[in-house]
């Protein structure tokens, strides 16, 4: 592909540089216009100065025929306006979001696309541009929903100087025709999930929703949140379903305990809403991590199982007894 891509660019220098050779010898001539390139001869031109003054003297005399390439430019939805004076409230930049959605709606609409995402620009008195980009879980040109969004996120916006000017633009995307398996399903209501995750957002933070991740770590309860995904969880085939395991529901945080000891471990465990005898016992398990910085940390796990019936999970770490949690 290279050689090929060299080798036309080499041949279109080389053209280029006849061409010049060829209206270097006409201006010798005396032709200086195409009226008078014309009403030369072509055989004799041709003999005299090669193949590349024919297709001169044709394009001179209209015997060309070029076929041209239809070239789509292509086509942006976006809206935006510049306000006269500044705004400091969010009922004017509503105003015209309102309106960007219903004009982008009807353009969408015309040629059968629907908007996939928003893109919100806002412009300061400083110069600064504010740049949000809104994730439709179901594509849709629906006005209120849309709207609904941008007014839910505009509710909590806060910026320390005026705006001058917005703008909104949509990335649209042809509507999708999914069909589900038999034991497969989709959200009831998308749009109303999304509502409530940008009001949960907005009011504790965009790092405290969303999908909890496990840390690639062996320290307990070590996880992260990452943004929602709006795709759902693979259906798992009948005959394939995952076993069901006991679940730990921990206490965050952890309560100290005491725990009596003999000689094979743990015989007695109290703790604020956990105490009791211990009647069989799973441990200890070594785990620790991080032993390269200062952060540090072993600890040995016991799975308690009570006289009550309670099945807990303790842990000790530097002669302190924690309880992390009880099974259900």
């Amino acid at each position: 592909m290279e050689r090929s891509d060299s080798s036309n660019s080499f041949a279109t220098r080389d053209r280029q540089s006849k061409i010049r050779q060829i209206l270097s010898i006409l201006h010798k001539w005396g032709v200086h216009t195409l009226g008078q390139l014309a009403i030369l001869d072509r055989e004799q031109l041709g003999a005299r100065l090669g193949p590349e003054v024919i297709q001169m003297w044709e394009r001179a005399n209209g015997q060309s025929n070029r076929v041209l390439k239809l070239i789509r430019p292509p086509e942006s939805f976006e809206e935006s306006f510049e306000f006269e004076n500044e705004i400091e409230t969010a009922e004017p930049i509503l105003f015209m979001l309102r309106r960007f959605l219903e004009q982008l709606a009807i353009r969408l609409s015309g040629i059968y696309l629907v908007t996939k995402e928003l893109t919100l620009r806002i412009a300061f008195m400083d110069k600064q541009i504010y740049e949000r980009i809104f994730k439709i879980p179901q594509p849709t040109n629906n006005v209120d929903l849309l709207f609904r969004m941008l007014h839910t996120h505009l509710e909590n916006f806060k910026s320390e100087y005026p705006i001058v000017a917005v703008a909104l633009s949509a990335h649209p995307i042809k509507p999708a025709r999914e069909q589900f398996g038999l034991f497969e399903t989709t959200l009831r209501n998308p749009h109303q999930l999304s509502e409530t995750l940008a009001r949960l957002t907005a009011l504790l933070g965009a790092d405290r929703v969303g999908t909890p991740v496990l840390e690639e770590t062996h320290r307990p309860d070590a996880f992260r949140m990452e943004a929602f995904l709006w795709h759902g969880l693979p259906a798992h085939p009948i005959g394939r379903m995952p076993m069901p395991r006991a679940a730990l529901r921990r206490f965050r945080p952890n309560v100290s305990a005491s725990v009596l000891l003999d000689e094979d471990g743990p015989v007695h465990v109290r703790g604020a809403d956990v105490r009791g005898k211990i009647i069989e016992q799973r441990g200890p398990f070594l785990i620790s991590g991080n032993w390269w910085d200062e952060k540090s940390w072993t600890r040995a796990e016991w799975d308690l199982d009570l006289e009550d019936g309670k099945l807990v999970r303790c842990h000790e770490s530097e002669g302190t007894w924690r309880i992390d949690g009880v099974y259900d």
